[in-house]
């Protein structure tokens, strides 16, 4: 189900995200969770995948987030993530005109990345980086739910795995 924001009297409406990503154990199992806080209203999004990175559950929480919005938005996103905050807005420039290669590898997660990118000129984004497990509530309802997408994840995993060898 799509977000959507109230309407700015003669701007765009506004919209506060908060994104975290982990994987247990790296890789392995891996977790994404977004909070969306528009107005007085608030959503939170989460996710896993059997098999990620840190990095690229970092990145997909930001995807997730800005795909729930249905029309154009100013968005104030925080991550604890340097590798996300920074591959957005200083490295992703020099990916592109170097055709996503890093040297002579291709630039890792490319995939993710430009979806997010064109997310990213969606919307007039704000990319800002806050320090992780230092209390902020939203980034810690995050971690919360990125990593209790990936308890679930495995416990499902772990049921059909015993479910196979019966």
């Amino acid at each position: 189900m799509a977000l959507v924001p109230p309407k700015s009297a003669g701007s765009l409406p506004e919209v506060i995200v908060y994104t975290d990503g982990g994987c247990e154990p790296n890789p392995g199992t891996g977790g994404w969770a977004a909070v969306l806080i528009f107005g007085s209203h608030q959503k939170e999004l989460y996710g896993s995948e059997s098999l990620s990175t840190n990095n690229r559950m970092e990145i997909t929480a930001a995807i997730k987030a800005l795909q729930a919005l249905n029309r154009r938005c100013r968005v104030r996103l925080h991550s604890d993530s340097k590798y996300l905050i920074t591959g957005i807005t200083t490295w992703i420039h020099q990916w592109k005109r170097k055709n996503w290669m890093r040297g002579t590898k291709p630039v890792l997660n490319a995939d993710l990345w430009r979806c997010l990118d064109e997310l990213n000129q969606s919307h007039e984004v704000a990319w800002v980086w806050v320090q992780g497990h230092a209390g902020n509530l939203y980034n810690e309802r995050c971690d919360y739910l990125a990593q209790c997408a990936i308890a679930a994840r495995q416990t499902q995993i772990s049921s059909s795995h015993e479910n196979h060898s019966n």
